[in-house]
């Protein structure tokens, strides 16, 4: 039963000094500067509104950690996932995407108790690496209309419907949008080179934001497209249970879970390689 109990609980057990909760809350604050744009950023992409991102990061980021069993691993937004939750939402809504998402959590509940952690040793290497790879590239493509400002109502879901529209779109292009586009992703390799302690994400987030401010530019922003983000945090609801709707999810619920189990398995593996411990 040792192993059920989450990290969190051995660490206090163990002790936990003074110097361990500054260093904690120095990286959390590192973590949450990084996290939260990149949050709306991935809710974006997944044809969600940003504040969706913001919520999910905060609240499955506390759990996550919590309840985790690493000493050190975090939740957060990740990239594998917008390819998944951009088919859901285009094919059963947010409501079927929350769902989907407790679905997942129940078969992952059992995949813990069977021991699946095991079997990450016998993933091909290649095959991780393609996988990402194809991620990263699906997601390149999602974000062209917005990297050129193309007038586009709306975008395909399949990958090479989505270029055939781009292409008749083009001449539809917006220098300015690709001018800021393409600075900011300047300004972060830069950053980046740099070295590691340079927040880069956030600092390139509020410097080109600001640049449009003064500059007055006509780019999209997230307050013209979305009206903002509320104040408040939304009311707590469980979706629409049906037999119907369930077996319709068992396929997307099942992709959720297995993905992230292993990107958590995987990330857990390269973090007790670091740290020294299990």
């Amino acid at each position: 039963m040792h192993r059920l109990v989450p990290k969190s609980i051995i660490c206090l057990r163990e002790g936990y000094t003074r110097q361990a909760l500054l260093a904690d809350l120095g990286a959390g604050v590192t973590v949450g500067i990084v996290a939260l744009p990149l949050a709306m950023a991935f809710a974006i992409a997944s044809g969600l509104s940003p504040e969706r991102g913001i919520f999910t990061a905060i609240v499955a980021g506390f759990l996550i950690s919590a309840l985790g069993g690493s000493r050190v691993q975090i939740g957060g937004p990740t990239g594998a996932f917008v390819v998944i939750v951009y088919g859901i939402v285009q094919k059963h809504g947010y409501e079927g995407l929350a769902l989907a998402t407790l679905m997942a959590g129940v078969i992952i509940v059992f995949m813990g108790l069977a021991g699946f952690g095991s079997m990450i040793k016998f993933i091909p290497y290649p095959v991780t690496t393609g996988f990402t790879s194809g991620i990263a590239l699906i997601i390149f493509s999602s974000q062209i209309k917005d990297f050129f400002g193309l007038s586009m109502e709306s975008v395909p879901a399949d990958f090479v419907e989505k270029w055939a529209a781009y292409g008749r779109h083009a001449s539809s292009f917006d220098v300015r949008a690709i001018a800021v586009g393409a600075g900011s992703i300047a300004l972060l390799v830069l950053l980046r080179r740099l070295g590691p302690r340079v927040p880069g994400p956030i600092f390139v987030v509020v410097l080109a934001s600001l640049l449009v401010w003064l500059l007055h530019l006509p780019v999209a922003t997230i307050g013209s497209r979305f009206g903002g983000i509320p104040r408040t945090l939304p009311s707590p609801g469980l979706p629409h249970l049906s037999y119907e709707k369930i077996r319709i999810l068992i396929p997307e619920a099942t992709t959720i879970a297995l993905l992230s189990a292993i990107e958590s398995l995987l990330s857990a593996v390269v973090a007790d390689g670091m740290i020294g411990t299990r």
